[in-house]
């Protein structure tokens, strides 16, 4: 089987590149598992995790906000105005992410916006819970 090859970059560094055997997504369409033989495809990613698959078998999850990704034949670039791994999230930094979005959502007019920002904002709560935080 192939492997695709992964890259999360974040404005201050690439934070992981390397060959993995999958990525699950939070798609603003839904979340999403990107396989080799994916489907080209660019969509925006609501704030939340990524996990990545490397090809040794091990597991990688990051926190993600203001995201974008990209799939090609083979690849999978991932854009992110923030990036947090998951091991160093503690509950203050989700809720300033919370804070963060419901500012941003408070500032909008538009109903699709707003119920994106909901969303979103509902997806970190829940993460929140899961995490016991």
């Amino acid at each position: 089987m192939d492997d695709l090859f992964a890259e999360l970059v974040s404005p201050e560094r690439v934070v992981f590149a390397g060959e993995v055997r999958s990525v699950v997504l939070p798609g603003v369409e839904g979340d999403m598992t990107v396989l080799v033989g994916h489907a080209p495809l660019a969509t925006a990613l609501h704030p939340g995790i990524v996990f990545a698959t490397d090809a040794a078998g091990t597991g990688r999850r990051a926190f993600v906000r203001g995201a974008f990704v990209e799939v090609t034949a083979g690849r999978v670039t991932i854009l992110a105005e923030r990036v947090l791994p998951v091991e160093e999230l503690t509950a203050a930094q989700i809720e300033e992410e919370i804070l963060h979005l419901q500012m941003e959502r408070d500032a909008t007019v538009d109903e699709a916006t707003h119920a994106q920002f909901d969303v979103s904002i509902g997806r970190l709560e829940e993460f929140k819970a899961s995490l016991g935080l």
